[in-house]
C-alpha cells in the first residue's frame, strides 16, 4: 500500500479504481478501526456506484505514524479540519467527493461537513455520535472489563506495536471527566450536503438518540435504524447496509 508524507506523519492509503467522472468516496473508519477492518466493504460499495475510493488510516492508526501527543478534546476536529483537507489536497485535490463514515470516523465525517469544503457532494455515517451517551461510557467499560491478551493480539494484527496505545488512547480519551462534555451538535446546521446517517437498534456504543439528533439537526438529513444490527452495520449487516448507502450515492451522481 503506498504511503503518504503529511506534515512529518506517513499515512497509509489505497486507492479503488472508479469512474473518474463520479465522485470520489472517501472512507474514514472506527476509533480502534483501520483500512483492515473495513473488510471487503469500501470495494462492494465502488462497484455498487461506479465511483472511484480512497480509504487512508488516521494518523495514529494501522500502518500509520504513531500518535504523536496525547489527545485532547479536539481530537476529533483535528482529524476533521486539518488532517483529512490536507490529505484530500494532496491526493485529490478539486476532486468531487462523498464521504463514509463509521463510528469516530462518522464524528469527523460531520466536523468535516460543516466546514463546508469545497466539492463535497454528500455524507454517509454509520454509529456515529454528537455527544456522549451514559450506554457509551457503559459499553466502554465493558469492553475493558473483557480486555484480554488474546483480544489485544488481534488488534495487534491490524496495528502492530501501536495497538495498546490505540486500545488505551480510545477507553482514555472517551472514559476522561473532562470528555462527557463534548458535543457537536452545535455544528450540524451548518451542513449543507446530503447526510444519511445510519445506526444499528442494537449497538452497544450509542442510542437512537444519536441519530434523531443528527436528522434533527441537520437541514435535509434523513437517518435509517437498522433493527437487530450493533455497532458495525457493514459488518453485520452488510447486504442493508450496502443496498442503503449504493441507493443515496446513486441518487447523488445520477
Amino acid at each position: 500500500m503506498p504511503m503518504l508524507e503529511l506534515a512529518g506523519a506517513q499515512l497509509n492509503y489505497e486507492l479503488i479504481e472508479g469512474d473518474p467522472t463520479k465522485p470520489l468516496m472517501v472512507f474514514l473508519h472506527e476509533g480502534l478501526g483501520c483500512i483492515g477492518m473495513w473488510k471487503e466493504f469500501p470495494e462492494r460499495l465502488c462497484a455498487a456506484t461506479g465511483c472511484a475510493g480512497l480509504v487512508y488510516e488516521r494518523q495514529g492508526y494501522g500502518r500509520s505514524s504513531p500518535q504523536p501527543a496525547l489527545r485532547s478534546i479536539h481530537y476529533l476536529h483535528q482529524f476533521a479540519l486539518v488532517e483529512l483537507p490536507a490529505l484530500m489536497e494532496r491526493l485529490a485535490p478539486g476532486r468531487e467527493h462523498i464521504v463514509v463514515g463509521h463510528s469516530d470516523g462518522g464524528s469527523i465525517a460531520l466536523i468535516y461537513a460543516a466546514a463546508r469544503p469545497p466539492g463535497l457532494r454528500g455524507v454517509i455515517t454509520a454509529a456515529a455520535h454528537v455527544f456522549v451517551e451514559d450506554v457509551t461510557i457503559e459499553g466502554i467499560h465493558i469492553v475493558l472489563a473483557a480486555h484480554s491478551p488474546g483480544k489485544m493480539r488481534a488488534l495487534a494484527r491490524y496495528h502492530g506495536e501501536k495497538a495498546e496505545q490505540v486500545f488505551s488512547s480510545w477507553a482514555d480519551t472517551w472514559l476522561a471527566p473532562w470528555f462527557r462534555q463534548w458535543n457537536i451538535e452545535y455544528l450540524l446546521p451548518a451542513i449543507a450536503c446530503p447526510l444519511l446517517a445510519m445506526q444499528g437498534s442494537d449497538d452497544h456504543y450509542g442510542s437512537a438518540a444519536q441519530l434523531d439528533a443528527i436528522e434533527g439537526g441537520t437541514p435535509g438529513a434523513r437517518q435509517l435504524l437498522l433493527p437487530g444490527c450493533g455497532h458495525s452495520p457493514h459488518i453485520e449487516q452488510p447486504e442493508t447496509t450496502l443496498q442503503a448507502m449504493a441507493t443515496f450515492i446513486n441518487l447523488l451522481v445520477t
